[in-house]
């Protein structure tokens, strides 16, 4: 009998939110090259926003982690983030986001709320269960849509981003956090779901904007 880790445990009892996410018709919109520019740069500006404060929940849980060991991991994850910021500096010049000016949605503040509150309030390997549905969720998109690639569009940088070799190892180190730091009980599995719906959510406010 093969045993699985907590992390496996947690996306496959979310794979109805991870399903609804890859079959969104914003993701699908990126998939195909077809979705609306303007969408696509409202959401630009609102992950700008959100890698901000992802970036910022690692550094506190990096201040928390027991171990140097632990530390050290954090801060790697951290710099993760930071590039991916850099990549959506890109993207705002590109699609003409003037990321110094804009101002979070609600879905976004949602989401960016309950990370700095977890990563203040809980212990780093809580704050690694609400930040790893994000990167996990990611690579599984960016993997999915790659698949079926068959032409260059304008999000295909997005995803040869997420489908990268570069980007899983960042998410499986997410997890070896989260198999070592957390234990397996109902607020792990409150706030893993949680995050998977802020993931969603997050998705559906880009696709609304008219």
């Amino acid at each position: 009998m093969t045993l699985i880790t907590l992390s496996q445990a947690l996306w496959q009892a979310n794979q109805d939110l991870a399903s609804a996410t890859l079959g969104h018709p914003f993701v699908q919109g990126i998939g195909d090259g077809s979705l609306d520019r303007a969408k696509f740069a409202y959401y630009v500006g609102q992950d700008a926003f959100f890698l901000e404060a992802f970036a910022r929940a690692y550094s506190i849980a990096a201040a928390k982690a027991p171990t140097w060991e632990i530390f050290q991991v954090f801060h790697g994850l951290t710099a993760g983030v930071l590039e991916e910021l850099n990549l959506h500096g890109g993207y705002a010049q590109e699609w003409g986001v003037d990321l110094s000016t804009v101002a979070p949605g609600h879905a976004t503040r949602q989401y960016t709320d309950f990370l700095l509150n977890t990563a203040w309030s809980a212990d780093p390997g809580t704050t690694a269960v609400a930040m790893s549905p994000c990167m996990r969720l990611y690579a599984f998109l960016g993997q999915s849509l790659a698949k079926n690639q068959s032409q260059s569009h304008p999000y295909t940088a997005w995803i040869d981003t997420y489908s990268s070799d570069q980007f899983e190892p960042l998410a499986q180190q997410l997890e070896e956090l989260v198999n070592a730091q957390a234990a397996d009980h109902d607020l792990t599995q409150s706030t893993y779901r949680y995050a998977m719906v802020c993931e969603l959510n997050f998705f559906e406010a880009a696709w609304q904007i008219a």
